[in-house]
């Protein structure tokens, strides 16, 4: 395969696991898409981090055929042999197994790299892979503090490899359609855009003493760079976002992406000032660490932006549970992963005369993509 190529399919490879296309894919269905490949054609893929989203986007990259998973890295062992148990019903071989993700970059085979790891692991594992001279895609949020980030951007800046971070919605065509409608000035000056996530399934963390490390897990590079703690069931696997050590709640989970869009409609950088307002409302008593309970302002010259969450309630603006919404003077853009859709004003002309909508309603455009294509 000849250099351009290469580089076309670790492009186009970094880009699927970005698409969120695998949420409902199938993996047995891998087979009937992957053709066979010679080995001078394969790119390479190690993944970092088995247990959720960075399998969903090794699910996305494989429906590439030239795209080929050699290694798995994962600190529990039941997870290597679950996720090595999915790819061989796809028809994929067994990948070498590792417990220490610095082993896996060591791997000269190895061309791309997924980081699918807890928060607290993306700062280290994406500067030591580039440092390995690897393509990286990693899962959102990109890091848990601005020094963090700032150590990141330099890396990536300083090196040729590809870079790509989880912010799949914006490979959605519907958000793009949205958002190419924010920009177009239709619905008049935005003052206001908010983003929200209100998330009934989010019941209380159940207190639980500290155990035994599980057999087969290596916890100590679990906690990597995090403060030493024994180990306790609500700080591993999925619930670790809800403690400080490892990540930042619900805005760091949900609004990473909807702040995002938010951002992105607004053209938006660096507010003047930030501002929050919350706490532990819904369960005071329970685990966990984060604010249940959320409301943030962001300042800028014309316009604010507004995040809120909160948890054991569904009822959010506009009746969605989730989304952002472009408050102009003609009209408001609801959007969500389902779809968007345009709320006029109507223009009032005097006092109490109303004179009709001050734009076209467009009704509700919903998500098309299936992520079978």
């Amino acid at each position: 395969m000849n250099h351009n190529r290469r580089s076309f399919i670790r492009r186009s490879s970094l880009a699927l696991a970005g698409s969120g296309a695998a949420f409902l894919f199938p993996i047995e269905l891998l087979a009937t898409l992957r053709k066979r490949v010679g080995p001078n054609d394969r790119i390479n893929v190690g993944l970092i981090g088995c247990k959720g989203m960075g399998f969903t986007d090794l699910t996305s990259m494989l429906k590439i055929s030239e795209t080929n998973v050699i290694a798995l890295c994962d600190v529990d062992e039941s997870v290597l042999r679950a996720r090595t148990s999915d790819l061989e019903k796809a028809g994929i071989k067994k990948p070498k197994w590792y417990s220490d993700y610095r082993e896996l970059l060591d791997n000269k085979d190895i061309d791309v790299v997924i980081i699918g790891t807890p928060d607290h692991w993306h700062c280290l594992q994406l500067t030591d892979a580039l440092q390995a001279g690897k393509d990286v895609y990693c899962e959102k949020p990109i890091a848990n503090s601005i020094q963090e980030a700032n150590i990141m951007k330099h890396f990536v800046s300083a090196s040729d490899r590809m870079v790509q971070i989880g912010q799949w919605q914006r490979s959605q065509p519907h958000f793009v359609d949205a958002i190419n409608f924010v920009h177009s000035g239709k619905l008049g000056e935005i003052r206001l855009a908010k983003a929200w996530a209100y998330q009934g399934w989010m019941q209380p963390v159940p207190i639980l003493p500290d155990s035994e490390v599980p057999p087969g897990v290596d916890y100590t590079m679990w906690l990597g760079p995090a403060l030493k703690r024994n180990f306790n069931k609500n700080r591993f696997h999925f619930s670790f976002r809800w403690f400080w050590d490892y990540a930042g709640g619900l805005m760091t989970d949900w609004g990473v992406h909807l702040i995002d869009y938010a951002l992105y409609g607004m053209k938006a950088g660096t507010p003047k000032s930030v501002m929050a307002l919350g706490g532990k409302f819904a369960y005071p008593d329970d685990a966990s660490e984060t604010p249940d309970t959320l409301q943030t302002v962001f300042e800028y010259d014309g316009f604010s932006i507004l995040w809120e969450h909160a948890t054991g309630i569904d009822g959010g603006n506009y009746g969605r549970n989730h989304g952002i919404a472009f408050i102009g003077n003609n009209g408001t853009l609801v959007l969500d992963r389902g779809g968007w859709e345009v709320i006029p004003e109507n223009d009032f002309k005097g006092w109490g005369k109303d004179s009709g909508k001050r734009m076209d309603a467009i009704p509700i455009q919903e998500n098309k993509d299936n992520g079978l294509d």
